[in-house]
């Protein structure tokens, strides 16, 4: 059965150079015996684990031992895009100048191998003007399929109406957005630090993203713009579960109270409505059978899509759960292909 990954990561030497250059966090340095990188200092000393790298690394390996991997998890393409940290930390004017470059170089990597890559833009939403131009021109002139954006932008979520012009751009362009998790910022993080981990995968990522989804679904950005696709990682973000209650204590606070009432007045949906309206979902870092059939149950099986996270989980692990899942044959080609082919147009 075919199989298209799509969100696996990548960073590019142009990106790696920016990186080794800076002077602060983030920032990517030689330790003896392998390179580090991504440790938060100011924000808890020694709290923040370090990423090591190694060199060269699985990130930016984009050709026989990535394709190794492929061969040996079955999938046939990965769509590829810009690992953590992104350039959402930056200055306006280094992120919009490092994305291009990122761009440039991915557009090359899916000229070199056709059929097996595709690419979603890195954009600077410090400049949303900017970052719908760098969309505009990674899907007009090289072919790219959306864009990916990594949690706060130098701690915003992108719900507040200045970072509009990118959602305008992509419902034009029909592409989707694809919001990737990070640690929650700066004004969040401090109850996650005490333990090691529980800022990241353990629970922060996926507090992120699924505060960052509700925002979005809350700011009215989907009645402005009703086509615009949003892509969330870990099956949802746990969101799914919460589809019912969301509802539920929508309706109840907008009875409640004149505020909320006020509003929300012009909401032509309810939060679980738009969900299920303007999401898609993927499997990444949620390889779990009991937790898919959830989601494909009260979800569908038409916005989910596969991902292994690729280099930061590899292997069949990533792959075999859908097939062992209890879903029917249709549903699984769905999830493995059939769904990314529709939404990215490959």
């Amino acid at each position: 059965m075919k199989r298209i990954a799509v969100e696996e990561h990548v960073h590019t030497q142009s990106y790696l150079r920016y990186l080794r250059s800076r002077t602060h966090w983030p920032k990517r340095e030689p330790f003896p015996g392998e390179e580090t990188a991504f440790e938060r200092e100011e924000w808890a000393p020694g709290k923040f684990r370090k990423m090591p790298l190694g060199a060269p690394t699985l990130l930016e390996e984009v050709g026989p031992e990535r394709l190794r991997h492929m061969d040996a998890a079955g999938v046939d393409m990965q769509i590829l895009s810009l690992a953590f940290p992104g350039v959402e930390f930056f200055s306006a004017e280094d992120a919009t100048r490092v994305a291009a470059a990122v761009n440039d170089e991915l557009a090359e990597i899916v000229r070199r191998y056709p059929g097996r890559f595709a690419a979603l833009a890195a954009i600077a939403p410090q400049d949303p003007e900017g970052a719908a131009a760098e969309l505009e021109r990674a899907v007009g002139q090289l072919g790219f399929k959306g864009a990916m954006i990594t949690g706060s932008v130098r701690d915003e979520y992108i719900d507040r109406r200045r970072f509009w012009p990118i959602f305008a751009t992509a419902e034009a362009l029909d592409v989707p957005v694809y919001l990737h998790p990070k640690m929650p910022p700066t004004n969040m993080i401090e109850q996650y630090l005490e333990y090691p981990g529980l800022s990241q995968a353990m629970l922060g990522f996926a507090a992120d993203a699924g505060l960052h989804a509700m925002r979005l679904i809350l700011s009215g950005v989907f009645d402005e713009y009703p086509g615009v696709k949003i892509v969330l990682g870990h099956l949802g973000e746990a969101l799914p579960f919460w589809l019912w209650r969301m509802d539920s204590r929508f309706r109840e606070v907008q009875k409640s109270e004149k505020e909320a009432a006020d509003y929300y007045k012009d909401f032509q949906k309810t939060p679980g409505r738009y969900f299920k309206d303007n999401f898609y979902v993927t499997t990444s870092g949620m390889y779990w059978a009991p937790a898919l059939e959830f989601v494909s149950r009260v979800f569908g099986a038409d916005r989910i899509m596969y991902a292994s996270d690729y280099p930061f989980e590899i292997g069949e692990d990533t792959t075999g759960f859908i097939a062992n899942s209890q879903l029917s044959s249709e549903d699984k080609e769905k999830i493995y292909h059939v769904n990314a082919e529709r939404l990215f147009k490959l």
